[in-house]
């Protein structure tokens, strides 16, 4: 059965495979843009706030980039047996709704998804195998 583990962020997802004794990793980049709007003005009395450039389309933009990228990540772990969501912040969390919503035979095989510091390919591999061994 091959054994799925995901750290994902809102910048990249390293997907760590284990199959029949086999590791392999692959990276998928976001290609979320960067929503920090440095627009808007200065208003003409002091010490009010900026004019703000509107959030909404950007939070609407963002909302459709995490889907396509949630989408390819859940395209790449659609034959794993079971999968274990692991990262910072909340998007570990909202593909795990994302899966529950819209891959519903994918979500069936989600064992946990765990909070953890950012980490390197190196330690993600090693807490992929340490999360599967201890679970079998």
């Amino acid at each position: 059965m091959k054994r799925t583990g995901i750290w994902l962020d809102k910048e990249k997802a390293i997907i760590v495979t284990l199959y029949n004794g086999d590791i392999s990793v692959i990276t998928i980049l976001s290609n979320l843009e960067d929503f920090n709007n440095h627009g808007g003005s200065r208003t003409k009395i002091k010490g009010r706030p900026q004019n703000v450039v509107q959030d909404s389309k950007y939070l609407e933009r963002e909302k459709h980039q995490l889907k396509k990228y949630f989408n390819h990540i859940a395209l790449e772990i659609k034959d794993s047996g079971a999968i274990v969501l692991f990262g910072p912040a909340e998007t570990r969390i909202k593909f795990n709704k994302e899966l529950i919503s819209h891959h519903k035979d994918i979500s069936t095989k989600v064992k946990d998804v765990v909070k953890t510091d950012s980490m390197t390919k190196r330690q993600v591999k090693a807490w992929v195998k340490t999360f599967f061994k201890s679970t079998k």
